[in-house]
């Protein structure tokens, strides 16, 4: 393992795929993925849409995000993307040959490339059982995901939107403050709105008494 990854190393053992592994298994499991570091500067395109996405990635430091276009070329944000988090295996497992998204680093970043080819190969031993299983629950963990995005963008108001991204953010902090990850362009994107909408119902509901909030910093003062 070269020194670059092993400065990564107690980042990686938190991600999912690589939970509760040892370092060897761990030294392992990377050269199994053909794992690689690539960096890119803020706004590069990482993966671009209508092409195959033949790798995926965790997120070593930074951001990216995955976003696609609507039929009139306004952008959708499907995931953001952070330090420890994985991206784009679902595409790459299933080998989709034209990719619905595209990805770029929002800031800058470097992210660890991987192939899950080699995972799936006939007559796998039992670490590459084990690995499977850790593969299979982030990609369980993104059905999750896209589940809470459909939940938002199935409410029929702007409001309504809100509140359950808003209620899903607080479930996550364990808390009725939370950081919103998103500016409000990105938030607007992310919810399927636009940012002069987003900023008035922000502030109507804040009038009303049910939010408080400084830029990204978030409290929910009272339900719905």
């Amino acid at each position: 393992m070269n020194k670059e990854l092993i400065s990564y190393l107690p980042l990686l053992c938190k991600a999912q795929l690589f939970r509760g592994l040892s370092e060897d298994d761990m030294t392992r499991a990377l050269q199994l993925f053909r794992a690689h570091v690539v960096g890119y500067s803020k706004g590069e395109f990482l993966h671009h849409a209508g092409s195959p996405l033949s790798e995926f990635a965790i997120v070593l430091q930074g951001t990216v995000q995955v976003c696609s276009d609507d039929l009139d070329g306004n952008r959708m944000i499907m995931a953001t993307v952070q330090a420890g988090t994985a991206f784009g295996e679902s595409l790459c497992f299933l080998k989709v040959p034209e990719s619905p998204v595209y990805i770029f680093a929002s800031e800058a970043a470097k992210v660890l490339w991987m192939r899950p080819d080699d995972l799936f190969t006939e007559g796998a031993d039992a670490f590459r059982f084990s690995l499977q299983k850790h593969f299979t629950a982030v990609l369980a963990r993104r059905t999750l995901d896209m589940n809470q995005r459909i939940q938002i963008l199935s409410k029929l108001t702007l409001r309504e939107k809100l509140n359950t991204y808003f209620t899903q953010l607080s479930y996550q902090a364990g808390s009725r403050s939370f950081t919103v990850p998103f500016n409000r362009e990105d938030m607007a994107a992310y919810i399927g709105t636009n940012r002069s909408a987003l900023s008035r119902e922000l502030s109507a509901m804040k009038r009303d008494g049910l939010i408080d909030y400084h830029r990204q910093a978030f409290r929910i003062l009272r339900d719905t």
